[in-house]
């Protein structure tokens, strides 16, 4: 049997989709199970019972503090280890993203997997192009050259985005033949490197850069930003904007037996989805 880790999450559900629309039989874990599912809740490691799993996708956890995050994972690739799971695959952390805030827990990660006696497949995930919109906000300009226009921390750097959905389609090719992948760590980037500036010319707009500590300041002034949140955005956009996400691979084609879907249509799309209307005011 085959389990996925994080059924109630995006990506997972679309590994699910995917697995589902191929006829390849496998349920979901989740913390807070819907029908048909198995309560897998990593914060309570006792409650942890993978008997009957042979194949476990395990979606890495949501970003939090480093022990929180190794703990959660060390403790189901533990309780894989003891209920018998043959193969373990983890969604980690592209290798380019070492300088990120958040890639220690990956590391870790990989390490107790890769000790554990299970066979596995480490999937290094590139950053997804939806969520490129993150550090970038709208505003409406006003004299010349008024209109809407993008504001972004990420200078002229640029990051091999990848679509949500291509990396859950590469999931599930292995996980349904995890002997073909064994011990393989692959690097899931993106085919090509894309800066704000090409998400403008997309729209159709115009970019306006502004520095990483005017970055801090327009999240501050947002609110509702937490301390970790808050470190997380400016690593992300300092990353990138430094030019050590622009690595670019060709792993993600071959496992998906096609060219993936294009970066920069999937980016524009999410930034445009906050444009502000008529009438409003942007950031």
């Amino acid at each position: 049997m085959i389990m996925v880790t994080g059924a109630s999450g995006r990506f997972s559900s679309a590994v699910l989709a995917e697995l589902r629309a191929r006829g390849v039989p496998a349920v979901g874990g989740s913390r807070t199970p819907s029908e048909g599912q198995r309560r897998v809740d990593f914060g309570v490691p006792d409650s942890l019972d993978l008997n009957g799993v042979d194949t476990l996708l395990l979606v890495s956890a949501g970003a939090q503090e480093d022990d929180r995050q190794v703990a959660f994972h060390r403790a189901v690739v533990e309780a894989a280890a003891r209920d018998g799971v043959s193969h373990l695959v983890y969604t980690s952390l592209t290798g380019a993203g070492d300088h990120l805030s958040m890639a220690l827990p990956h590391r870790v990660a990989e390490s107790l997997i890769l000790a554990s006696g299970m066979t596995w497949t480490i999937l290094r995930n590139g950053v997804y192009a939806e969520i490129l919109g993150a550090p970038l906000s709208w505003e409406r300009r006003k004299g010349k050259g008024r209109g809407l226009g993008i504001v972004s921390p990420l200078g002229d750097g640029a990051v091999a985005v990848v679509a949500r959905r291509d990396l859950a389609c590469a999931a599930a090719s292995v996980v349904s033949e995890p002997a073909r992948h064994r011990e393989k760590v692959y690097e899931l980037v993106g085919n090509r490197p894309i800066s704000a500036a090409d998400v403008a010319g997309r729209l159709g707009c115009e970019v306006r850069d502004i520095s990483l500590s005017e970055f801090r300041d327009q999240l501050v002034a947002g609110g509702g930003v937490s301390a970790f949140r808050l470190s997380m955005m400016l690593s992300i956009a300092s990353v990138i904007r430094h030019g050590f996400l622009a690595t670019t691979g060709d792993d993600l084609p071959r496992l998906l037996g096609r060219e993936p879907m294009d970066p920069l249509a999937v980016a524009a799309e999410a930034v445009a989805a906050h444009r502000p209307g008529p009438g409003t005011e942007g950031n």
